[in-house]
């Protein structure tokens, strides 16, 4: 007996002083301690608050799906030259309609049904004879557009959520709005443009080659007609303290180099200036292509693009051939930081536009918490008193599972890294609830034994055994009720689900064990022949 409970002491103290080193930095006496295990467990820090109870941002962006149509259809020009010129039929023009379709020009109309033929590979679009004998309408099947948009919004969740986690924010929340939306809210943001130039970013990295036959002042005030694989983009210009200025216009080949697909890497470092460039790395197949580039043109100038806005437009001095390269634009650190986080994450597939903008103030979040303090505080004083009332020194020792109960949760909180919303307040006071009506079921099971005319220790054995099965069975459909509500449930509803589960079990340990070792300890010091309750 004694054995037994020493045993069930030493787990009471362990898993109490645990959770309560965890929960020390909430209470405001520090600010965070070590790590328990370091290079296992994080360092202990202040519980994490959800966004409307320590205010940040909360945007709702919508995903141009429609531009990724246009993008792969442009892609598919490429490929559409690729298989004329392998059947030698020669092109007129390429002329892009609407959002999913273009009309091509073959040089020879009598070639038309030849260049249908030549297209066959393209299973993915619909062809058909134009208006005059030497058109020919592709447009993309309806199916395989929906299909790009429907990923398109897939990809750029995935591509935000990477950028908003190596941006540092804590436990963001975000999901997907119907077809096209996306919700992102962002506890804590301290800089709420800086957040939104970073998430927003298309983030598409090109190097263009710069053509210097036709002169960009003249082209950029239409004095000069650009052929169809040239454009005119924008040269940035900053000044000594690493502000835009203005920009210059710049001629370049259309069709890129190198594209942001292929990098593997991107870091700040520091320039020759006393300013910050960003060093990205490519794969095999982009290292490859940019060597054999840069080795056939040294002398000539390589555009750094990223939309559509030219960084930079270095010489090439050199073949360089071990894949790497490097972005200046006199940056400050942020700025180059930011870059590359969206350079690693990778470019949205389709631009996205923002919604809905709101930054919820920190004064509504502190307002609601001191709201909460006070109702669980005069809850619990309730509580507590009915229960020393009641039950008498029973009812102090449930007091004491409650307390118990209380610390446990918040400290597993706080260890697991979950984030506290009010939603998730609610989940903790229903868990307190169903640990007083625990305690409840205990305690009167106990009293009808007394009044059996049982002794004190069989009674308190007897109350314990015949009340495990109800409180094991009522807090068993708790948890799977919480379960359904954390997988078909999004956000708050996550959120409470999380609390009640935790508050749940925790509840079964402080009101089987907790206060079963108290009343086991009253009775190994001595034979107990009353029990106030």
């Amino acid at each position: 007996m004694r054995k037994k409970l020493r045993g069930r002491v030493i787990l009471l103290l362990a898993v109490t002083s645990l959770t309560g080193y965890y929960l020390v930095p909430s209470l405001g006496l520090v600010d965070s301690l070590p790590s328990l295990v370091p290079g296992l467990l994080p360092r202990v820090e202040r519980v994490n608050l959800g966004l409307d109870l320590q205010g940040g941002m909360y945007l709702v962006l919508e995903v141009q799906a429609e531009k990724a149509v246009e993008a792969a259809v442009e892609r598919m020009i490429d490929d559409a030259r690729r298989l004329l010129e392998k059947e030698k039929v020669e092109v007129a023009s390429f002329a892009p309609q609407g959002v999913n379709g273009l009309v091509l020009k073959v040089a020879k109309g009598d070639e038309r049904d030849k260049a249908q033929k030549a297209l066959g590979e393209l299973v993915t679009m619909e062809k058909l004879p134009g208006a005059t004998p030497d058109e020919l309408r592709l447009t993309l099947y309806s199916k395989e557009a929906a299909r790009i948009q429907d990923l398109a919004v897939r990809q750029s969740l995935e591509t935000i959520r990477n950028r908003v986690d190596q941006f540092g924010v804590s436990e963001p929340h975000i999901v997907p709005e119907g077809d096209r939306r996306i919700v992102v809210q962002l506890p804590g943001i301290k800089d709420p443009q800086r957040a939104i130039n970073l998430i927003g970013k298309t983030a598409q990295l090109e190097l263009k080659a710069v053509d210097t036959k036709y002169n960009p002042v003249e082209v950029a005030q239409k004095k000069v007609e650009l052929p169809p694989d040239l454009q005119l983009l924008d040269l940035r210009e900053v000044d000594d303290k690493r502000q835009v200025i203005g920009k210059q216009p710049i001629v370049v080949e259309r069709k890129p180099v190198i594209t942001g697909a292929s990098l593997t890497s991107a870091e700040v470092r520091p320039d020759d200036q006393g300013g910050w460039l960003v060093a990205f790395g490519l794969d095999s197949q982009g290292a490859r292509v940019f060597g054999d580039f840069t080795g056939a043109n040294v002398g000539r100038q390589l555009a750094i693009v990223l939309d559509d806005t030219v960084y930079s437009a270095p010489v090439i001095r050199s073949k360089i051939g071990e894949g790497r390269g490097q972005i200046e634009g006199n940056f400050t650190a942020e700025t180059a930081r930011d870059l590359a986080i969206v350079l690693r994450a990778g470019a949205l597939p389709a631009p996205v536009k923002i919604i809905a903008n709101l930054t919820v103030g920190p004064s509504l979040g502190q307002d609601s918490i001191e709201k909460g303090i006070r109702a669980a505080i005069l809850g619990a004083a309730l509580v507590v008193l009915l229960m020393a009332m009641y039950y008498k020194f029973s009812g102090v020792i449930a007091n004491f599972a409650l307390l118990l109960n209380c610390i446990i949760l918040v400290g597993t909180l706080v260890a697991i890294r979950a984030t506290l919303t009010l939603p998730g307040i609610a989940g903790i006071a229903l868990g307190i609830g169903m640990a007083v009506d625990s305690n409840v079921l205990i305690l009167e099971r106990i009293r009808e034994e007394l009044k059996l005319g049982k002794t004190v220790r069989s009674a308190i054995d007897a109350g314990y055994d015949k009340a495990f099965v109800t409180i094991v069975d009522s807090h068993v459909t708790t948890l799977i009720t919480a379960a359904a509500l954390f997988l078909f449930g999004t956000g708050p509803i996550k959120g409470f689900a999380v609390t009640l589960s935790l508050g749940v079990a925790i509840n079964l340990f402080s009101a089987l064990v907790g206060t079963r070792v108290v009343y086991d300890y009253m009775i190994s010091r001595r034979e107990l022949k009353t029990l106030s309750i």
